[in-house]
């Protein structure tokens, strides 16, 4: 067994037709870039994609079946030019009686067949089979059965997040209120959120924790990820991942410090000044509204102070966030290391001076050592890295 690096949350921005299906998703992130920059830029070895109920991308997955660039796995997933795996999933929204606002979840099928199964289900439950992130006119647990009848993985998506998660604007206190317990297979923390913050949950101490990009474009693939020690890269092996089964297990979160996030602090809606709970007005504007950010969230919900223990969560600072690494650094870089993996993980201090700045390879470096000051982010802006 070996380490994989698995991305499992990557949407298409457009069908090789160019049809729509993120409409906010980047023109260039079809289904055949996604794979060939996970493979060629990125070095992720797993690649999540929670579009691949639509029609066309079905077909598109067909076509690259044929030519032999993917290659269907015995124990689920599709590998690509012998490299990476293609997992097919799902990222749908639910929105009935036993919620208090929409919950975006992610399911995952292990075949084409079961897919376009699932999507064959799918147009008879939502207004547009053929976009992402639907409303699915159905329960939680009906959507749940439907998943596990199928063999597939059912993971409630950025619980966190203040839109269109469970927490932030779904359920208020428990999960039970919406799902089967036992047919959850995991939580996805989201990018304002780690661990150390999740667990402050008792209900979730049971599940195990995953972090992915949410990627809307070719460049943030892998900006959040996880490495798994497993066999192969197929489907059962994450799977078993997943459950911690046969040895295999996920070896480290590798997240944005939430800090970093978009959602981690209060801020007014209008202008994005930081507010406390207490403000009533925005202090800059003067509007009534703001949006919560994740970690007030949590300490409202939560109702212990024990930590079980899982694996270690590394704050991750993305190569496209430090000062100095524009497109052209970073190809120079890509020229030189491979993969975006081998810069962050394994290139030493020596020979990134060889090819950029010395203050450059500082922020690479204290980035990879977690000694880095940030900023905070909220209300829809990312933090930033604090210049010294």
């Amino acid at each position: 067994m070996k380490r994989y690096f698995a991305d499992l949350h990557i949407h298409i921005g457009r069908t090789k037709s160019g049809r729509a299906v993120k409409i906010t998703g980047s023109k260039n992130l079809t289904l055949t870039n996604i794979l060939q920059t996970a493979k060629y830029q990125k070095g992720i070895d797993i690649v999540g994609v929670i579009d691949s109920h639509s029609p066309e991308v079905i077909e598109e997955i067909e076509e690259l079946i044929q030519k032999g660039s993917l290659e269907p796995l015995q124990d689920g997933g599709l590998l690509f030019e012998g490299k990476t795996t293609l997992i097919m999933g799902s990222e749908l929204e639910i929105y009935d009686l036993s919620c208090k606002g929409p919950i975006h979840l992610l399911c995952y099928l292990p075949s084409l067949e079961k897919m376009k199964a699932f999507s064959a289900w799918l147009a008879t439950q939502l207004k547009n089979i053929h976009l992402s992130s639907q409303r699915i006119y159905t329960t939680g647990r009906e959507l749940q059965e439907q998943v596990k009848a199928l063999d597939g993985l059912f993971i409630p998506a950025h619980v966190f997040t203040p839109f269109k998660s469970l927490f932030g604007r779904g359920v208020e206190k428990k999960l039970t209120e919406v799902f089967y317990p036992d047919k959850i297979d995991a939580i996805e923390l989201g990018l304002s959120s780690d661990t150390k913050m999740a667990d402050h949950l008792k209900q979730l101490h049971r599940y195990p924790y995953i972090t992915n990009s949410d990627a809307h474009s070719l460049p943030k693939i892998g900006r959040e990820y996880q490495a798994l020690f497993i066999e192969n890269g197929s489907f059962s092996e994450l799977t078993k991942a997943l459950r911690g089964e046969a040895g295999r297990k996920i070896m480290v979160n590798y997240g944005l410090d939430p800090l970093l996030g978009k959602y981690y602090r209060t801020t007014c809606a209008k202008c994005v000044t930081p507010m406390t709970e207490e403000m009533d007005r925005c202090p800059h504007c003067g509007s009534k509204q703001k949006v919560k950010g994740v970690s007030e969230r949590i300490a409202e919900l939560t109702d212990t102070n024990d930590h079980p223990v899982r694996p270690p969560y590394v704050h991750q600072v993305p190569l496209d966030f430090l000062p100095g690494i524009g497109p052209k650094t970073l190809a120079k870089l890509l020229h030189s290391f491979g993969t975006e993996m081998e810069i962050i993980h394994n290139a030493n201090e020596s020979d990134l001076l060889k090819i950029i700045p010395e203050k450059t390879v500082s922020y690479i470096i204290k980035a990879r050592n977690g000694e880095l000051l940030l900023e905070s982010g909220g209300g829809g802006r990312y933090g930033k890295i604090k210049h010294k």
